[in-house]
Formats: C-alpha cells, structure tokens, sequence
C-alpha cells in the first residue's frame, strides 16, 4: 500500500512538474534572467497583482482540459447564457468551466485512489462530472436571490431621480453608479442596459436583454411594465412607484408564508428526534421502578 502512494506522488510530482515547465515557461525564463542580470530586473509586484497573475495562471491551466470534452455549438451557447446569469461574461470562461468538469474528476479519482476507497471511483467520477454543473446552478440561485431583494432599493433611487427631472436613461445611469457597493450585481447589469444604449440599442431591447440575462420574474415583471408604461405615456416614475411597492408586499407575504409553514415543517423532527428523548426523560424513571417493583414481587 505504502509504495503504491510513493509511486503515486512521485507521479504526480513529475507530471506537475512537467505542467509547470510547459505552461510557466515564459516565467521561468524572466525569473533566470532576473537573477542573471540583476540590474535588468523589475521591481517587485504587488500582493493584488501575484494573485491576479496566479488566478489568471491557473484559469490558462484549466482551459487546456476543455478540449477533452466534445461539445456542440447549442450546448456552449446554453453553458455562456448560464454562466452570464451567474455574473460571469468573460468569453475565457467556458473554457476554464469545461475544463475543471474534466479536471475535478481526476483530482476525486486521485483522492479515491490514494486514501484506498475503490468502491467510491466511478462516484467520484459522477460527482467530479457533476460538480461544475451544481456549483453554477447555485451561484446562479444565490445572485438571483441578491437582485431580487435588492430590486426596491434601486428603484427608490430611480425614482428620486425621475421626479429630480432626469430622464429614466440618466436615472439608470445614476443609480448604477450610487448602488454599486450597496448591490452590485443589480448595478453591474443596470451598467450593461446603460452601454448598450450608449451603443445605439433601442431602449425596450435593451431591458429586455436585462431581464434575459438575469432571468428573475420581477425584473421581468419591471421591464414589461416600463415598456408598456414608455408605450401608452403614462407616468414612469408612478409605474417604478407601485412596482416597487409591490415587491415589497410581496416579500412581507413570503415571509409570512415562510412562518405558516414552519409549524409543519417542525413535526417531523419534533415526532422522529425530540418526543423520543423526551418520553425517555419523563417514563424512563418509572418504568425503571416498576420493573424493579416486579422483580420483587417474583
């Protein structure tokens, strides 16, 4: 067992030294030229910019993996749409995505391999597989949660304003540039609507690309509603208005909805964990004096 983990590392060790010398080779060269003349040398890098070079690095490293995979042109442009949804838009990005679904199965394989679990390969293939996937459906779930309940917020702001006398472009514009610490995610995207109608883009479409992108039923709702707002001339500040007042009703009904149904959620550890422990507590004592009661008498 113990030579076969030796052999292993020692594996390893060569085919990530030989990684290194490959894909770091241009590095390398500086480092050696560095040493070998001194005065030539840079200054050093910064903390921020070592890590930025590194991620950048290691993300050129999974991209070499993608190629394994076979893939058509439908799929990439579904996985591009879902990793836009998350926040990522970089066109490098489904490269390094394709290649870690090829790259994590092959560390699990490894791991597996290496602790003497070989009952649980193919598992750490399929989850290894699957992973990717999973992980990019839940940072997808977690940035639609922050546009969702950041949304009133923002349309406070554009609301104030509109009513200040700006038009809704300058609005947007303005409110992306105020909220972006507060929420980021909502004004990155209000960014994006903001160039594309510097680019030329009609506004509607603009908005609807928005919705496209983040994929969450209120901005849907929103952008369906400034449309039709822009199209019969009604008042736009009253339409952000009441849609923001209805966001706001309808997180008050899913939290009390959330309590209504806590009480039924709560029965089954109450029947399975807390009820058990509690009728041994209470009858343990006497069922412990009247089995003692019945000795006696015997």
């Amino acid at each position: 067992m113990w030579i076969a983990i030796g052999s292993f590392v020692i594996v390893f060790l060569l085919i990530a030294s030989l990684g290194m010398l490959v894909f770091y080779r241009e590095a390398m060269l500086q480092r050696i030229s560095e040493v070998i003349n001194p005065s030539a040398a840079k200054k050093p890098k910064s903390l921020l910019e070592t890590i930025q070079q590194t991620g950048i690095s290691i993300g050129g490293v999974v991209e070499h993996f993608e190629q394994v995979l076979p893939k058509s042109q439908a799929e990439v442009s579904i996985v591009r749409q879902r990793l836009i949804r998350a926040g990522y838009r970089k066109e490098a990005v489904v490269n390094v995505f394709y290649g870690s679904k090829v790259l994590t199965p092959l560390v699990l394989l490894a791991l597996a391999w290496v602790s003497g679990a070989v009952s649980l390969i193919v598992l750490s293939l399929c989850l290894g597989f699957m992973g990717p996937d999973f992980w990019l459906g839940r940072q997808i779930k977690k940035r639609q949660k922050r546009i969702r309940l950041g949304l009133p917020d923002v349309l406070d702001l554009l609301i104030i304003c509109v009513e200040a006398g700006l038009s809704l472009d300058q609005a947007t514009a303005r409110a992306a540039a105020e909220l972006k610490q507060a929420q980021p995610e909502l004004c990155d995207e209000l960014g994006v609507v903001v160039l594309e109608q510097r680019a030329g883009r009609a506004r509607a479409e603009s908005w609807r690309n928005m919705a496209d992108r983040t994929d969450v039923d209120s901005v849907r709702n929103l952008v369906t509603m400034l449309i039709q707002s822009e199209q019969l001339g009604t008042s736009i500040a009253r339409t952000l208005r009441i849609h923001a007042d209805t966001l706001r009703t309808q997180r008050v009904q899913a939290v009390e909805e959330a309590a209504a149904k806590l009480t039924v959620k709560l029965l089954f550890p109450l029947v399975f964990f807390i009820f058990p422990a509690l009728f041994i507590v209470v009858l343990g004592p006497a069922v412990i004096s009247v089995m003692a009661t019945f000795k006696s008498m015997r």
